[in-house]
């Protein structure tokens, strides 16, 4: 099957055994952090939810190459995992913009998250 967008519809399910259960409100701290990062039980949900279809949209390519599937195909889905795994940082990057940065702010520590997410997107842009 091929799936052109895997987190709008999947054919895996939607619970899968090995799904971690997310508390309601995480506080995690990065190493250097100097304030917890806390998300909502909804936000954590959403996030894990998206990544665990790309996890299966994964493993469907795996078996599309292992079937020896033609490569446009596998590419196509490749394609598609892409535009999911970068939805998926736009969802985390929006949501830090509007919790921890402003969380941060509040707290007067804004020059040293903004450094941390100039590296962290140092890191993750091209």
């Amino acid at each position: 099957m091929i799936v052109s967008d895997p987190s709008a519809s999947h054919p895996w399910p939607e619970e899968t055994p090995d799904r971690e259960q997310l508390p309601t409100a995480t506080p995690h701290t990065h190493e250097g952090d100097i304030h917890p990062h806390v998300h909502s039980e909804e936000s954590l949900r959403r996030i894990v939810n998206r990544l665990s279809r790309i996890e299966g949209h994964i493993r469907g390519i795996k078996t599309m190459v292992q079937e020896s599937r033609p490569c446009p195909e596998v590419l196509l889905q490749i394609a598609a995992v892409r535009g999911a795994l970068d939805r998926v940082a736009r969802i985390v990057l929006d949501e830090h913009l509007s919790e921890c940065i402003g969380r941060a702010a509040q707290e007067g520590n804004i020059e040293v998250e903004i450094e941390e997410l100039k590296a962290a997107l140092d890191r993750f842009l091209p």
